[in-house]
């Protein structure tokens, strides 16, 4: 329970789905835990629930993180709430269309990058001072296995976790001479609630060609963040680690 304990986390985008794994595993280890949200609070509160009842501590906060003025309002508060920020989880989401090439826009494009590139920028700007200050920090972004997989019909998507990984990259080796360390976990597919409609016949065939014939949980996600975010973890930045059972080897 002491493995995080004390240490102030913020995951953007966790009253659901891998959020909220990632939110669950970091509270449960001891982290205080701020959840954010955009639309449903109620979500949210019921993840802070469950980090208070596995004895962890956890607050919600609102915010869209795709807005300046919003994310240094949401640190502001975190941080009066809790204290300085030690540990971000940049994993805010919206929707991921598929579109054809002859189909797809600027717009399509910069709205996956606005979640990938510039949320993930805003979130670091506002907390790197005082990471700084403290020689210590983690950032852990939630990444993607398209980038290796080139899916079709997906380049909105698959370009801008392309560019999120660069920048997870570039900020790795700038951050480093401070103790903080900067991350990207790359899940495969993880059936939440955004696939609940999705047809079965895909999911089975995805599985099937998976090493280890099966899809991965939320919780495997969560597991890898609090790794990550952990002492265990301080020699480790700039990585892509892969969380899709073998489903891509780089």
């Amino acid at each position: 329970m002491s493995e995080l304990s004390g240490r102030v986390a913020l995951v953007t985008g966790s009253s659901h789905g891998l959020g909220a794994a990632i939110a669950y595993s970091l509270g449960k280890r001891g982290a205080k835990v701020a959840v954010n949200y955009l639309a449903s609070p109620e979500k949210a509160e019921r993840v802070a629930q469950s980090i208070r009842a596995a004895g962890g501590e956890a607050a919600i906060f609102c915010a869209d993180v795709r807005d300046e003025a919003e994310v240094n309002r949401l640190v502001a508060e975190v941080r009066a709430h809790f204290g300085p920020l030690e540990i971000l989880v940049p994993n805010a989401t919206g929707p991921q269309p598929f579109i054809a090439i002859e189909e797809m826009t600027w717009r399509d494009c910069l709205d996956q990058l606005e979640f990938f590139v510039k949320s993930p920028l805003l979130l670091v700007k506002a907390v790197v001072g005082s990471m700084k200050e403290r020689r210590y920090g983690r950032i852990i972004q939630i990444g993607s296995e398209v980038f290796e997989r080139g899916v079709p019909e997906f380049a909105n998507y698959v370009s801008a976790k392309a560019a999120q990984l660069g920048q997870t990259r570039s900020w790795a080796n700038e951050l480093a001479p401070w103790g903080i360390t900067v991350n990207l976990v790359a899940p495969g597919w993880i059936p939440t609630e955004r696939h609940a409609n999705d047809p079965q016949s895909d999911k089975d065939a995805y599985a099937a060609e998976v090493p280890m014939r099966r899809m991965g949980v939320p919780a495997d996600v969560g597991e890898t963040v609090a790794f990550l975010a952990s002492d265990a973890a301080n020699f480790i930045t700039g990585q892509k680690i892969s969380v899709n059972g073998a489903n891509t080897l780089s």
